[in-house]
């Protein structure tokens, strides 16, 4: 497990960061009616990681909530959104992968609250999407959620067990201690984080791919942002030693900043992707990482591999996405690196 490539071993070619919000799947108008009746139950929490309610911050809202949330710059922060999309699945294609390892989390999909490991992989030889209820509640917001699921039938994605058992032995032996999901049961299915990237980013490319599964989300088995870095590193090197002639692209999926939407926190992380800066992202407090925000620590591991292998930035948009009075929402990230 040198991490040296050589002619014959697999190359982390590109890597890829994206948020996987319902949002992704919503249209403009929809964005316009404004998500209170969804935001209203969701997990907020301010700048000091303290929980607040919706009233809470109905009642402290700045000066200018008007203005964020102006009709006029929600159409064009979704048409943003959508070129930032479409960018991104051309980029995927066009960058011929043979694998796509895929850094999410998981909300209680696969991993229930009575046994939730901090780190899974996944090394099945396939892995389901289930297909989405045929019947629906009469609301927008249940239809957009369903398109991360399948139309009329489940789906079996195929996936790359070598390359999955190969990192779980390799970052076994360098003592990050991974769960190993060899298959799902029963009426289980794949998580959001994943579904969203087989629905919108790599439809209709039979890519095959690895989950990879990091507990951002519940306490109190959360990997801190240094463990994040390092296990990024570990990835990037194994990937490099892995003994097939693989071109291996590498997905963040989640984040950024949400369910409040916290442009300080965003551009802070936004600098130093920019700047390949990983003791800022390394040194984030994990107060300021709950609740969605968390899954920047998905790509706090995928920029340290980035890293390792000398991938450099090759765009990364940005959308403070305002969604509801109370200003709450998602700042929307996408991102990909190359050589």
């Amino acid at each position: 497990m040198t991490g040296v490539a050589t002619a014959s071993a697999a190359r982390l070619v590109a890597a890829y960061g994206s948020s996987h919000s319902t949002m992704l799947f919503s249209a403009e108008a929809n964005w316009q009616k404004l998500f209170d009746h969804v935001d209203i139950k969701v997990p907020v929490h301010d700048a000091d990681g303290v929980e607040r309610s919706f009233d809470y911050l109905l009642a402290h809202l700045p000066s200018d909530a008007a203005e964020r949330i102006a009709p006029a710059l929600m159409a064009q922060r979704h048409q943003v959104t959508i070129a930032a999309l479409d960018r991104l699945q051309r980029n995927i294609a066009a960058d011929a992968l043979d694998v796509l390892v895929i850094v999410g989390d998981d909300q209680r999909e696969l991993f229930k609250d009575h046994s939730r490991p901090a780190m899974a992989i996944y090394t099945g030889s396939q892995i389901r999407n289930a297909a989405a209820p045929a019947k629906l509640p009469d609301n927008w917001y249940f239809h957009d959620q369903a398109r991360r699921l399948e139309d009329g039938r489940d789906v079996l994605y195929p996936c790359h067990p070598a390359l999955a058992n190969f990192l779980a032995q390799g970052l076994s032996a360098c003592d990050f201690d991974f769960t190993v999901v060899n298959a799902l049961v029963g009426e289980q299915f794949e998580g959001h984080a994943y579904s969203f990237v087989h629905r919108r980013l790599t439809a209709g490319l039979g890519l095959p791919v690895v989950p990879i599964f990091l507990n951002t989300y519940y306490p109190p088995n959360v990997p801190t942002p240094q463990r994040c870095r390092a296990l990024g590193q570990q990835l990037g090197r194994l990937i490099a030693s892995f003994p097939a002639p693989l071109r291996v692209g590498l997905m963040a999926s989640g984040g950024l900043s949400h369910f409040r939407v916290d442009e300080e926190l965003d551009a802070e992380v936004v600098q130093a992707l920019r700047a390949n800066d990983l003791a800022t992202l390394a040194a984030l407090e994990p107060y300021r990482l709950q609740g969605g925000s968390s899954e920047i620590r998905n790509w706090i591991c995928v920029a340290a591999a980035v890293a390792e292998a000398g991938l450099a930035l090759d765009w990364l948009e940005y959308v403070p996405a305002y969604r509801s009075r109370a200003l709450t929402g998602v700042g929307l990230g996408f991102a990909r690196w190359g050589k």
